[in-house]
């Protein structure tokens, strides 16, 4: 069996507080894209499960400790499954990049094997052991209103969007460490979102909390949002999650291209992508 292991992007985060558990609450309006790992499973005898990466990013990954030998081994400990797997993941998300793509194969793979076993106390349960965003891969657009909550946009929009990475590892764990001010908790209408002019108000009106913290330690960030902010046809340009991934919002994906093209011959050692929406 081959899944795909989509990743996502924070059109906006706000960070809220920080809970009694060290973590922290946020609010993010966010979409998942059409940049994928493909995980092939299958299972296999013994009692060892075995874990294979290979792909462009394969380097950054822990071979021994990731979310997918640390997923199997709370089923197993719940005693949800007893099978053993051979699963091969082909990374085409850029890790440390704020895309997700660790806890996008946890979720894909759980999806998978539990099919519609799934239920939200055991995605609380697995949070603990996975990611607090694991939740996020469940739905393609919507709002995480908490740490528990997801409100999903009853109208999905196509949205378009040019992927840049510096050559810049973000360590998520650093850049929350920074938070010093909180933002205030939104009451989240969906009913205003119906149409792509009504989500770039919204978005107009939002930002992303982490990314003056990042822009602080790596000023380089600042001058790569600019230069793809003012490329033809982009919306705006944002950082998502804790980075270092940025990406520009255009209008449709022809001028998408052309921009990518023209970033390109700015930033040749950077890597580049273009998505759009699932």
């Amino acid at each position: 069996m081959v899944l795909k292991s989509y990743s996502k992007i924070n059109l906006s985060l706000k960070v809220i507080s920080k809970t009694s558990k060290g973590l922290h609450e946020i609010q993010s309006l966010y979409c998942l894209i059409n940049l994928f790992d493909k995980i092939k499973i299958k299972k296999k005898k013994g009692d060892k499960d075995k874990v294979i990466f290979k792909g462009p990013f394969t380097k950054l990954v822990k071979k021994k400790d990731n979310s997918i030998y640390d997923l199997l081994k709370a089923l197993r400990k719940l005693k949800i499954i007893s099978s053993y797997y051979s699963i091969m993941v082909t990374k085409n998300i850029p890790v440390f990049g704020g895309l997700g793509g660790g806890t996008s194969n946890a979720a894909f793979v759980l999806m998978y094997l539990l099919k519609k076993k799934l239920n939200n106390n055991l995605l609380n349960k697995l949070e603990n052991k996975i990611g607090s965003d694991l939740r996020l891969f469940f739905v393609k657009q919507g709002f995480l209103k908490n740490l528990q909550t997801i409100i999903e946009l009853k109208k999905k929009l196509k949205l378009n969007f040019v992927l840049v990475q510096p050559k810049v590892k973000c360590s998520t764990k650093e850049i929350y460490s920074k938070v010093k001010k909180y933002s205030k908790k939104e009451q989240f209408n969906f009913r205003k979102i119906n149409s792509k002019n009504q989500l770039f108000r919204y978005l107009s009106k939002n930002r992303n909390d982490l990314q003056f913290i990042v822009e602080k330690k790596y000023p380089l960030f600042k001058k790569l949002l600019k230069d793809i902010n003012n490329e033809k046809g982009c919306y705006f340009s944002r950082m998502t999650g804790s980075g270092s991934v940025c990406y520009g919002l255009f209008s449709d994906q022809i001028v998408a291209k052309k921009a990518l093209n023209k970033l390109k011959i700015k930033y040749p050692k950077f890597w580049f992508s273009l998505a759009k929406s699932v």
